[in-house]
């Protein structure tokens, strides 16, 4: 398994007990969605190990978890994990509705503006903290727009779309230059 067929879902914060369980903290929107998980792929020498999980439990409210994995039996074997990223192949992602979506998914996904109609393609996400930017082909010209609910109007993944309805004068500022 290639990390660029994954997403990151967390990592082991510490030991807990003398069991060999550890504290994961879950670096996702709903941490309910992983209480029955199966296995993860921990990130151990630059390279994704699979690892099965005995037991989770998650802390109420909370992001975290107390996991004990298969083979791990120990506090030192524990420690060993302690610090590593935990990921999951992309395919387990849980689904999304409405006008949420991945930032993976929607690469390739035309964009339709409701001023301007078809502007190209999306060939990339620039993650800036808070503030998601679009980064669309239209021609030969690179057109920056921001990826917020106020100018996403609609999201058709089965025809691959993005309509949107960008500010008065954004778009005009990469066409008319």
């Amino acid at each position: 398994m290639k990390q660029d067929d994954c997403y990151y879902l967390g990592y082991v914060t510490k030991t807990f007990g003398y069991k060999g369980e550890v504290f994961i903290f879950l670096d996702v929107d709903d941490p309910s969605y992983y209480k029955e998980l199966e296995s993860v792929f921990i990130l151990l020498g630059g390279k994704l190990i699979p690892f099965f999980v005995q037991k989770i439990s998650l802390r109420p409210n909370s992001p975290e978890a107390v996991v004990r994995f298969q083979d791990v039996d120990t506090p030192e074997k524990a420690q060993h994990l302690a610090g590593s990223e935990l990921y999951l192949p992309l395919e387990l992602l849980p689904p999304l509705k409405g006008n949420a979506f991945y930032f993976h998914e929607i690469v390739g996904y035309e964009v339709i503006d409701k001023q301007y109609g078809d502007l190209g393609k999306i060939t990339g996400v620039l993650e800036f903290p808070g503030n998601p930017v679009f980064q669309i082909q239209a021609g030969k010209k690179e057109v920056l727009i921001p990826a917020n609910d106020q100018i996403i109007e609609r999201l058709d993944r089965q025809n691959k779309k993005i309509h949107i309805n960008a500010p008065e004068g954004l778009i005009d500022l990469y066409l008319n230059e």
